[in-house]
């Protein structure tokens, strides 16, 4: 989930005592005075951060996949948690920031199979087009300049401001990730200013290259924005946008008519302090080519929702569920059929989080369940695969164990 940053500089001065005389009067300011440009001095030099985690997991499928894959007929079924029967490596992540009064600096560096599968915008050089391996390791790398206490704007690469999830493991009470954040954007590059209005209000606006990409593929802009508002404490809502042209140009340089276009809404509430309740809801549409994969001529949608309920049982352990709905029957997005054609999948989640080691470990067993619609006059052209390589199944069972360390 998402969270709203505001600087506030205050500065905190011990009163030491009446004075006594006009000498003593002096004393204190002068010890003031030392005190405030010690604490200034402080806050322009700023601190680093260093922070992290790696993350692997064991999946069982119960289809016994031939091929021990939960990616599915169209290979879009999972985000991250792709392979089953076997151990496999997920991410690791190296962050560090550098912060002080006025500014922020963020380099955020991910290796592994998922920092394959997150960047694929980048593999290839935004610079000369060929084969590059640096790009790959950038997951963010922005930094943060504060005008005032209300007014901020972030320049360079950072994580996309849509959906009720995130690609960090840690973050996430479920380990593997919804259809809706597999079918949105995950990063940007660009520019973005944020306004408070009030510690419950505030409105980010920014102009970026495209979706999931370092460099542009054509002379369009997209535009991303996002309202957040606190009604009442410990219930926070953000209303999440981008509109931007994806098609590449065409052989004379022109871009064609086409855009994709999302809105989102995340919200959550903390009801006690042990239960959590979320909501993730999308709408959104496509028309014209993307990215070089061709597109609808008249404009088609695409959406779904999903809810998550998590609670602590105990200072170590808490259980949480997810559902979800998504709905791809235009076949604009990721959720289709072996043949290509859209079709929509429902899908329940259940995940526990067991934390060790003062909360640097988590070990996250979770069931997943995945169900698509048959498909009509076909017994082996369905989504998923059995234990002979047959495509006989619509529907996927998972169950797992993620192990996470976090520093």
């Amino acid at each position: 989930m998402k969270k709203v940053y505001c600087t506030v500089l205050s500065l905190m001065v011990p009163f030491l005592g009446f004075a006594k005389s006009e000498e003593d009067k002096k004393a204190v300011k002068a010890d003031t005075i030392m005190v405030t440009e010690a604490k200034d001095d402080e806050e322009a030099k700023g601190a680093f951060a260093f922070s992290g985690y790696l993350d692997s997991y064991y999946m069982a499928n119960f289809n016994k996949p031939a091929s021990r894959s939960n990616m599915g007929a169209a290979g879009t079924a999972r985000v991250f948690d792709r392979k089953s029967g076997q151990f496999s490596l997920g991410l690791v992540q190296a962050k560090v920031a550098y912060t002080n009064a006025k500014s922020e600096a963020v380099v955020d560096l991910s290796f592994g199979p998922n920092a394959d599968y997150g960047n694929y915008g980048n593999l290839f050089s935004p610079l000369d087009g060929v084969s590059t391996s640096t790009a790959l390791a950038i997951k963010q790398a922005y930094f943060t300049y504060n005008f005032t206490d209300k007014f901020s704007m972030t320049a360079g690469q950072f994580g996309t401001h849509i959906g009720y999830e995130v690609i960090d493991a840690p973050a996430n009470f479920n380990y593997s990730l919804s259809n809706l954040f597999n079918n949105g954007p995950f990063y940007h590059a660009g520019l973005k200013a944020t306004y408070a209005f009030t510690e419950k209000a505030s409105l980010m606006l920014g102009v970026v290259n495209n979706v999931d990409g370092l460099g542009d593929n054509n002379r369009k802009k997209g535009i991303i924005g996002q309202f957040y508002f606190s009604p009442v404490n410990n219930w926070n809502v953000y209303l999440n946008f981008i509109n931007s042209n994806e098609a590449n140009m065409d052989s004379v340089g022109n871009t064609p008519d086409a855009h994709y276009r999302v809105f989102d809404i995340t919200t959550s509430y903390q009801i006690t302090e042990k239960f959590l309740l979320g909501v993730n809801a999308a709408y959104g549409s496509q028309k014209g080519e993307y990215q070089g994969y061709a597109g609808p001529a008249d404009s088609q949608s695409w959406g779904g929702f999903a809810v998550y309920a998590n609670t602590a049982l105990t200072e170590n352990f808490g259980i949480g569920a997810r559902y979800e709905y998504f709905n791809n029957d235009n076949g604009v997005r990721g959720v289709l059929t072996a043949d290509g054609a859209g079709t929509s999948v429902n899908s329940v989640t259940l995940t526990g989080n067991i934390s060790l080691a003062d909360g640097h470990i988590l070990v996250k067993p979770e069931f997943r369940l995945d169900a698509y619609p048959k498909v009509a006059g076909s017994t082996e052209s369905q989504q998923f695969q059995d234990s002979d390589g047959n495509w006989t199944k619509n529907s996927q069972t998972t169950f797992g164990l993620a192990f996470i360390y976090k520093f």
